[in-house]
Parts: C-alpha cells; structure tokens; sequence
C-alpha cells in the first residue's frame, strides 16, 4: 500500500505519525534499501514493532534479556510526496529503534544510530521524488548481538515515528525551551527559548507569536515579537513572559499548562509548535532533601524498565495509562527510567498524573559489564554492548536526551549512568580489599567521564541537577566520581547514610535504587536529608533473569499483566494517605518472625488444612485492625506495636472467610476478605472499556478470571485459556505472567497463573463490533463485547 501526502496538509499540524503499512523482513539483504526491490513477500505490519517478543524462548538465547532471539531485520516503507510540497521541508523522527539502526531514503544513506534509546531525526528533502512518483525509505535494523544488556531490549522500529512537515524556515527540532526563573504566588516570568531556522537564500523577517492556554484550553496571555533572521542561519530567539497567579505544578496538583508557538511569514502561519509545562520550583538540600514548591517532599519512587511482558518494547499508550495509574492508587510519587531515555509519550503521561521523574542516559560506559547468559553470575558472560558505542556517541546519545524532553515538569533530575562504579564489573579500585581486582580497570578514571557527561547536561539545561546511581559508594568515595554530580544516589547502601552524610556533609544524598523491606523505607522516612527511594521495581520485567527456565524478573509491585502483587499492597501501606488494609498468608518461620517479606512470601489466598496452625499476615496504614474468621474475632492489634511494618497472626486454619477490618479513631474506614475457594467452573471476563476508537491503535485490556461455583477466584488455578475474536479487532498479546512460561506469545491461548491472565485486544481502524470470547475445557466460557467507533 502507498502512503499519499495529500495536498490539503494543514501546517497547524506539523507532525504526523508514519507508522502504518510497513514491508518487515526477519533477515538480511544487502539489496533491500534498493527502490527497484522487491518487498512483496515482507510481511506488512504497523509500528512499534518489536519482533524478539514474537520468540521462540530458547535456553541458548541470553538469560539477561529474557532467552528471547535478536538477530536483524528490515523495514520498507513506499509513499508518494504531492507536486504541490516542493517547496516545503520533510523530516522523518524515529522515537526509538534498537539498535544499530541505518536509514535510506531513494537509496541515498542518511545515517546510523547505534544506542537503542535514542530518538532522532532526518532531513529527507534534498532526496525526495514528487507528484506521482514514489519514494523508498529503508530501515535496517541490527540487533545479532541479542546478549547486549542486563535486561530484555527489544528489537526492531519499537517507538512511534512521525512525518515532520515545515516550511524552509522553520522552528528546529527541539527547538523549544521553557523555563521559569521567577516564580511567586502572584507571578511567575515563563521564558521561552526558540531555536529558528532559515534555510532560503535571503534573510527572513519573521514574527513569533507565544500564547499560554490553561488546563482547559483557554488563552490566558499571549506576546508577539518581530525578529530577523539571516540567510542559510540559524538563531535562538529569548522572549519572557509573565503570568499572573499560577497554578503550581505538583504531584498532588499536576496542573499543565500549554504554549502556542507561531512563526509568521509575510502574514501566513509557516510553524507552530505546542509544548505542554508545568510552573514549579524545587531544590535539593543536603540536610533537608527534596523540597517542591517550598514544601519538603518524600520521593516514594519505583525504578522501571519500558517492556510489557508479553508486548515485549512495543507497548501502546493505554497500557503505560492503566499502569501509571495503578502505580499513582498505591501512593508512588515518582519514578526512575531505568536504565535509559523512555518513549516521549511516558513522559507526557507522567506530567499529566504528577510523578516526578529521574530521566536515566546510561547503564554502562566505556567497559562494558557482564549480561550473563546462562543464568545470574553463572557461567560466561556476554560482553557486547553500549561500551563499544560508548567514546564516539555518548555525547550526542545524551545531548539528545535533554534536547527532547527538557520541558517536561516531571522531570526534576537527569542519571547520566546507572551502577557505572559496580565493582569488579567493570571497575576496581584497593579499597575494595579483598575484592580488589588489579586486572580490572582503575576507578579513578570515572571521574573524568563524570565531569564531561555533566557539562554536557549542562550546556542544553543547567536548570535541573545531574545525578547518578553509585553501585558501590566506598570505592567512588576515592574518586572524584560524587564531585561531578549535583546529586548522588545510592543503590542499597542505607548502611552509608548516616556515615558519608557526615563525611560529605555538603552532598545530597538519596536512594536511587532500593529493595522493598520496611528497614529501607525507614531509612527515608526517619532521615530528613534523604529525598527519598526508588525500589527496585514498579513492574516486573522480562529479562535479568535467574536462570531457565525463569524468563524473567519478579520483584515488582505490578506483575507482567500490570495486576497488583502483594508487594504493592505493602507499599500502599506506607506510602499511601488513604485508608487500605490487606491481608495473606505466610510461613511461620522461627527466626526473626518480624521480618516477612511482601515480595515473594505472602500469599492472597485462604486455603490450608484444617487445624493447622497457620500465619496471616497484615499491612495496613490504619492504627488499628481486627481479624475475623467466619465472623468471630481471632484478635485485635495496633498497628505501633509492629515496627516492622507487618501486623500478623498465628491461628488454626479453618475453611470460610478470612476478613480483616482497618479502624481510624474507632471507626471503620476498610476492610478486605479472602474466601477459600472450591473447584473451578467458569470464566468471567473483565474489560476496562466497551468502547474503543477505529484508529488501529487503541487498546482494550481484558482480565479473565477463573471462579468457582461462588463467583470466587481459583488463586491456584492454571488451566489453558483459548481466545477467539471476531471483528474490527486483534489480540495483540496475552500476559498470565508466570515466570516460567515458555508458551507463544503470539498464540491464542495460554495457561493462566494465579487464576487470571489478560488479554491486549487493538482496534483496527474500521467501526464494528468486536466479541470476545474465552473459552477453556471443562469451564463455562465466557465473552464480552466492545463496540469500535
């Protein structure tokens, strides 16, 4: 299918997206950024795309990245320019392809891109044909060396890319810089920086026109100014202006704001730009931590990678929503992009539902780490990766970075590494002892990177500060590795609090990647100078696995379906402001019985045996729970008399109702009930829409449960599942989220796992009607019906 630019393109909008009717080819030909070649056997496709997830698992793919394949591929795509565009600018912006992307356009090479991260544009006008005849764009993508990373990467075209039309002179990409050096209760000065371009022959007088819309779209306060600008040059242009009473910007108070940015030529609209901000103020203080808006704020933050399980690096925006919001109901206020530049889009998402963000460039430099690939520290190590990009494009890779998402609000710091200090790998360093590793690099060169790194950050933001995440804080405390960086984050290294806080006393010190126990937590909370943690992790992720057959990496508070884990019941009750109060069951365990552990102990689920002395496990932010068993009181506790974070009770298993009632100043503010369940007898299906738009790009997501005769869920349930779909719809995955799941994902059925999976379902772009059905031997089905409009 040709794509056609149709001669009524409305230049109000700039940018559109160019991901439908693409060729793909799983394999290598050198031929095929030919115009003549032909691609018509390629499979047709819509981007994102990522074709690792697609399988098969094998055991000799690497257990870092999920025994998922790599390999290379390439895409095609034919479209026809109209006569009428000659004098205009095109530009082709790919939000992210991993990895070792190379680009033509009519056979004429555009460039490479070797980190996956990255998102980048190129400038197709000096190549194209016009009118009726088509133009080629080529895509080779080359990911063979699939043991690249500690987690699963993805591969292919994974992002969004667009289509950037513009006149010949134009706003640059990126161009737009917002910033708000003065704000008050009654005024805040937004500056705002635009990048021009003149690419005519003669000098251009132009003017630029800023106007500032509320939250619901209406003008607030506009400027104009008349500016010129030579021939074939380019210029930033500085304007201020100043709002009166702004509505800040917080987690609590996401309140956005938009820009309208024209650039007006002999009196027609020739570029406009829309950037959303937020108006905010923060600082870091080495003895007070974080403070937003002139208020002291705790980062109750989660790292996470940018998989969807079964979606693999290709996930649509309604599935990043429903996590996000998922995250935000527990009490997280922030989040670390771990360990690269998210989609563009996730961040748009995180201003809107006001997390604050740390944007991360790196997780390793230029030595590379171990990605192990038979199991975790077993056997030989993979050392391909980003190292061997490292010297030549690191400083563009993290240029481009800030360049795209500096004026988002959310974010508040910039990572330019990830545990480049772990010890032994790469780095070393005497101070490690009798861990030392004279072969190993010296430490002390990581300080100089440091240095560069931030300049760099720098010189395209120096309003936020630049940070890292330290593996191993007593070997870069001999380096000057900390100096370079306005913040320093420690990875589970509380024990160094207390002790560097006093060593450093002028460092701001923080928990940038943190394990989930409540002695974590406490160390935040019980120390004003730390700003806060980021645990280790949101979701579970696919990749860094422990060894075959697990394929993935389980401590999240969201499983791979995004369904809440009992870990992210136990950070609700620390983080949380609303009541909540949740119970399972764990082992009794004779030594430090305080010590339970939400991560991988505690069970949802009431079943035992009769009698049988059995522990039920609590969290709550109420003072004060009951428990009942089939109606009767087993006891009473207080939530203070728990320093560890977990109220619990040893009572004799009886089949029935297990319910645990939250009180606040003696009154009922929650409750939660587990049932023992019987055998299982039917599906029940869940969707979190019955509408979706004929796009070819929203996405419903249904959850089927196993039940019993009483409507109750089947926990320990794993039958097979079947899906049939009829309609202006597909099954784009299904997730059960069972770490040792080797099925298909691209199949349509799979085993469920805790009683429950999820299915993805996209709309096609055409209106209809979509039914879905789930069916499984010897279970009453079920279907639910979404209307595509």
């Amino acid at each position: 299918m040709v794509n056609v630019m149709k001669q009524e393109w409305d230049l109000s909008v700039k940018s559109r997206k160019f991901n439908f009717d693409w060729k793909f080819l799983k394999g290598d030909n050198s031929s095929a950024f030919r115009v003549g070649f032909d691609d018509s056997d390629w499979r047709t496709l819509d981007l994102p795309h990522d074709w690792s997830i697609e399988g098969p698992f094998k055991r000799e793919y690497a257990s870092a990245t999920g025994y998922l394949p790599g390999g290379i591929g390439w895409y095609r795509k034919n479209f026809i320019v109209p006569d009428s565009l000659k004098e205009k600018k095109l530009f082709i912006q790919f939000d992210g392809i991993y990895k070792n992307s190379e680009v033509w356009i009519n056979e004429h090479y555009l460039g490479k891109r070797p980190y996956g991260y990255s998102s980048f544009q190129y400038d197709l006008t000096p190549y194209l044909h016009f009118d009726k005849k088509e133009n080629v764009i080529a895509v080779k993508v080359d990911h063979s060396d699939f043991a690249d990373s500690r987690w699963y990467t993805g591969s292919g075209i994974y992002r969004n890319v667009f289509i950037n039309l513009t006149d010949k002179v134009y706003i640059k990409p990126y161009g737009i810089f917002v910033t708000t050096p003065k704000i008050s209760a009654s005024e805040a000065e937004v500056e705002i920086q635009t990048g021009v371009k003149n690419e005519y022959r003669s000098v251009a007088n132009i003017q630029i026109e800023h106007q500032i819309k509320d939250a619901d779209g209406k003008a607030v306060i506009a400027s104009s100014y008349m500016e010129t600008i030579r021939a074939n040059d380019e210029q930033d242009f500085l304007h201020s202006i100043f709002l009166e009473k702004p509505n800040l910007w917080s987690p609590d108070h996401p309140y956005l704001y938009s820009i309208e940015t024209k650039v007006i030529k002999d009196g027609e609209l020739i570029d406009l730009e829309i950037t959303q901000i937020g108006i905010r103020y923060f600082h870091f203080d080495a003895d007070s931590g974080f403070h937003l808006n002139g208020k002291s704020i705790k980062m109750k933050g989660v790292c996470i990678h940018h998989d969807a399980g079964c979606l693999g690096a290709a996930v649509p925006e309604k599935v990043w929503h429903r996590r996000l919001q998922l995250l935000k109901e527990a009490g997280v206020n922030a989040i670390r992009m771990s360990h690269n530049p998210p989609a563009p889009e996730l961040l748009d998402m995180c201003d809107s539902f006001g997390f604050l963000v740390q944007d991360e460039a790196f997780d390793e430099w230029e030595y590379p780490k171990n990605k192990w690939v038979e199991g975790w520290n077993i056997g030989e190590p993979s050392l391909d990766g980003y190292a061997s990009d490292f010297t030549e494009w690191a400083e563009l890779d993290l240029r481009d970075m800030v360049l795209r998402d500096r004026n988002h609000p959310s974010i508040v710091f910039w990572s330019i590494g990830n545990e480049i200090d772990y010890p032994n790998d790469p780095y070393s360093h005497p101070v490690l002892e009798g861990r030392y590793k004279a072969g190993k690099p010296e430490a002390k060169g990581m300080g100089d990177i440091a240095k560069r790194l931030a300049n760099v950050v720098k010189q395209y933001d120096p309003t936020r500060p630049v940070t890292a995440a330290l593996a191993s804080a007593i070997m870069s405390n001999e380096t000057d590795f900390p100096d370079a960086l306005d913040v320093v984050g420690y990875n589970y290294q509380e024990f160094l609090y207390h002790e560097d806080h006093e060593k450093y006393p002028n460092r701001v010190i923080y928990g940038s990647e943190n394990g989930r126990h409540h002695d974590a937590w406490l160390a935040v909370e019980n120390n004003d100078f730390i700003s806060g943690q980021f645990i280790w992790t949101g979701i579970d992720h696919l990749g860094e696995a422990r060894g075959w057959p697990i394929r993935h990496a389980t401590p999240g508070m969201l499983d791979l379906a995004g369904f809440k884990k009992p870990l992210y019941f136990f950070k609700q009750s620390q983080w949380s402001d609303k009541d909540m109060v949740h119970i399972g069951l764990t082992s009794i365990k004779e030594a430090n019985p305080d010590h339970i552990n939400w991560d991988h102990e505690v069970v949802c689920q009431w079943k035992g045996t009769d009698g049988e002395t059995v522990r039920v496990a609590c969290c709550t932010n109420c003072p004060e729970v009951d428990l009942l068993l089939n109606g009767e009181s087993v006891g009473v506790k207080k939530r203070e008399d728990f320093p560890f974070g977990t109220i619990f009770w040893d009572i004799p298993y009886a089949k029935g109702t297990l319910k645990v009632i939250g009180k606040r100043d003696e009154t009922i503010s929650c409750t939660h009930e587990l049932k023992t369940a019987g055998e299982p007898v039917k599906l029940l299906s869940h969707p979190d829409t019955l509408t979706l738009k004929a796009d070819k790009q929203d996405v419903a997501h249904i959850e089927v449960n196993i039940l019993d005769q009483d409507n109750n869920l089947v926990y320990d349930a794993v039958n097979e599942i079947h899906c049939n779909i009829e309609g202006p719809g597909e099954i784009i995955g299904i997730e059960c989220s069972n770490p040792k799941s080797h099925q298909d994902y691209k199949a349509n059925y799979r085993k469920a796992y805790h009683g429950k999976l999820l299915i993805y379902v996209k709309a096609t772009d055409q209106p209809g009607t979509i039914i879905l059905e789930a069916s499984s031997v010897d279970l009453a089905s079920s279907s639910v019906v979404i209307e595509v409009k």
